[in-house]
């Protein structure tokens, strides 16, 4: 009988112990939050190829895998479990062109906001701590071509982001908090984000009606 006993209160320990683990399992499900940044109106999910950042040992290798994935008519993505407690799960999907097929690609310069390491501006030669992202992208976005510097309208900025060879660490925390800021700004994940390399190059000379508003991408 005293075994019978034990025999019992030990089932129900496990039965107990199964119980809760099946209810927490049920309760992460249920937190679990699912983001997809930067797909374009049309664009699905079939369309991305995904990339493990921990298989990349420069940002460079990664540059060179997302051209790789738009050149296969397919869309570059980064997954990134943002917050442990809440599990938010961020996709982020990147417009890189297929540079194979052009030469160069002229943007209006006043569209385009650059990070660089862990600096953000308009222009390479003047970047800000990116402590100012917050700042920076409001003025932009909220500008709607009012000032004829800054972007034309929301749905018109392109964002670059790029780092040198000992950066590639610090991406998926720059995705994060760009997303972030993003999405509270516009209530959008509407956001264009290029992987973008970094090339010095002089200044072209000053044009005579004004300041040029064109650049010339080349890889």
């Amino acid at each position: 009988m005293k075994v019978n006993l034990k025999i019992s209160f030990f089932v129900s320990i496990i039965l107990v112990t199964l119980s809760c683990r099946e209810f927490e399992q049920a309760e992460n499900k249920e937190q679990l939050t699912t983001i997809d940044f930067g797909k374009l109106k049309g664009q699905n999910d079939s369309l991305g190829l995904a990339m493990e950042l921990s298989e990349f040992k420069s940002f460079r290798g990664l540059l060179i895998r997302a051209e790789e994935i738009a050149c296969k008519d397919s869309l570059p993505k980064i997954t990134l479990k943002t917050d442990k407690t809440i599990k938010t799960i961020k996709t982020i999907y990147f417009q890189n062109p297929c540079w194979e097929r052009y030469l160069c690609i002229l943007i209006k310069q006043k569209n385009t906001i650059k990070i660089h390491n862990d600096s953000i501006g308009k222009y390479y030669d003047n970047l800000y701590p990116l402590d100012s992202l917050t700042s920076i992208l409001r003025r932009e976005i909220e500008n709607n071509g009012e000032n004829p510097m800054l972007s034309d309208r929301p749905d018109k900025i392109l964002i670059y982001i790029s780092y040198d060879s000992t950066g590639l660490d610090n991406l998926p925390k720059t995705l994060d908090r760009l997303t972030e800021v993003y999405s509270k700004i516009t209530d959008s994940t509407n956001i264009n984000i290029w992987l973008h390399e970094r090339i010095k190059t002089p200044p072209p000379p000053p044009p005579e009606n004004g300041p040029e508003d064109i650049e010339e991408i080349e890889f």
